[in-house]
């Protein structure tokens, strides 16, 4: 089994994926694609992906991309059967889908559109941008206002993407600590998600681009 990982640290999606094969107990071959170089323009690396993004996940020839189709994939060919972290129950998978799907379209994107902009770009904060942000940030705490974990009461897919984001937000020094329920889920979870630790390592990471920029 070859399992090769095209990513970069700093980023919130790879290293929710990173999670999840830790969870799993999978081994990823993991190849650091240098974006500001050009590495992932290159022919080889576009007849594995077109779309040349990272995440990428290459597993014996097959290759998929997108964080949270490769950490479904994951679980489905690696996990045991009726998983936790994505049981087979219809109704659970729907919750636990509708999370990543939120994280994917509403919690990262909100952020990214805040944020990168003034490190990339020099701009100033905008406050528009900030108040979609927000409240983004207000349904995750409502989410978490009914259950221990984003999805439910047990660790799944939605907690390990949520995770990548969340730290990615504190590592950028927005203050979440009025968001009572996502707080404290946050402060249970990120020192102990398998995983964690390279996690935060990615944090770091992405914390010195930031301020080198």
């Amino acid at each position: 089994m070859t399992l090769d990982f095209y990513y970069l640290a700093v980023s919130a999606p790879c290293r929710a994926v990173i999670m999840t094969a830790k969870a799993l107990g999978v081994e990823l071959n993991k190849k650091t694609l240098d974006l500001y170089g050009g590495e992932h323009l290159k022919p080889e690396f576009l007849k594995i992906n077109p779309q040349h993004t990272i995440p990428t996940l290459v597993d014996d020839g097959f290759a998929i991309w997108e964080s949270r189709p490769i950490m479904i994939y994951l679980v489905e060919k690696y996990g045991k059967e009726d998983d936790p972290l994505y049981p087979s129950c219809p109704q659970q998978r729907a919750v636990i889908n509708q999370r990543l799907y939120f994280d994917m379209g509403s919690l990262y994107s909100s952020f990214a559109e805040y944020f990168y902009p003034q490190v990339k770009e020099k701009k100033p904060a905008d406050p528009e941008k900030f108040k979609k942000f927000e409240a983004a940030m207000e349904f995750l705490d409502l989410f978490l206002s009914t259950s221990k974990y984003v999805a439910g009461d047990n660790m799944t897919l939605a907690d390990l993407s949520i995770l990548a984001t969340v730290s990615t937000i504190e590592i950028a020094q927005i203050d979440f600590s009025k968001y009572e329920h996502l707080s404290k889920w946050y402060a249970g979870i990120k020192d102990t998600a398998p995983g964690a630790d390279e996690n935060w390592a990615g944090c770091l990471e992405c914390r010195k681009f930031v301020d080198n920029s």
